[in-house]
């Protein structure tokens, strides 16, 4: 790698606002939607096993394995994968949670039918790196989200929030338009959907 990594606690995970838990209604209709959208494309997939890279608290995690699916999740920072651990035993939900940087991933130990990345590209200085390490994981499937720009910096003036850095959330180092994220995705991955629920793009692809 060109540059050094950023470590652990140098990674803003970008979800100072609970979008998953938010009882605001309309930031609730919006995660919805959003999680109604990754369903259908998880389960139009077929897989049943998935691991979920830069699984954070492990939200996502949590909501597939209650689906009867196998998840397992891993994350760099220590607190989002303790966290996730406490949920998921809450819930009687036996998810292997690991501390995993995403660059030192291997597709022998951390390959599976599909592969869910989301919220963590637009965090990575590297973030074609990374879409090449996700690409060898997938065995094919691969699914990954990150914010719709620039409708996500708007959305953030719009509700008071981040005026001093134009709405651009705290962490986010890349900024990615629907159109434009399609063609990052297409250097090195055959997409076979992509969806825009407001204000994220979501797409599901098919390793090479």
């Amino acid at each position: 790698m060109s540059v050094p990594l950023p470590s652990a606690d140098a990674v803003i995970g970008g979800n100072l606002y609970p979008k998953y838990t938010t009882r605001n209604p309309i930031a609730r209709r919006l995660v919805d939607n959003f999680l109604t959208t990754l369903h259908r494309l998880v389960h139009a997939t077929g897989a049943r096993e998935i691991h979920e890279v830069g699984c954070g608290e492990g939200h996502l995690s949590i909501l597939l394995a209650a689906d009867g699916l196998r998840v397992r999740g891993c994350d760099l920072a220590p607190g989002a994968i303790a966290a996730a651990r406490r949920e998921s035993a809450a819930r009687g939900l036996a998810i292997p949670f690991a501390l995993a940087d995403l660059y030192d991933l291997e597709p022998e130990r951390d390959g599976a039918p599909l592969v869910l990345c989301c919220e963590v590209l637009e965090h990575l200085p590297e973030p074609r790196r990374a879409l090449a390490v996700l690409a060898r994981l997938a065995r094919p499937h691969l699914i990954v989200s990150v914010p719709r720009e620039p409708l996500w910096r708007v959305l953030n003036l719009a509700r008071g929030r981040y005026w001093g850095d134009l709405g651009n959330t705290p962490g986010h180092l890349q900024h990615w338009s629907a159109p434009a994220f399609l063609a990052l995705l297409q250097e090195q991955l055959e997409v076979v959907e992509l969806r825009t629920p407001l204000p994220w793009t979501i797409a599901r692809c098919r390793a090479r």
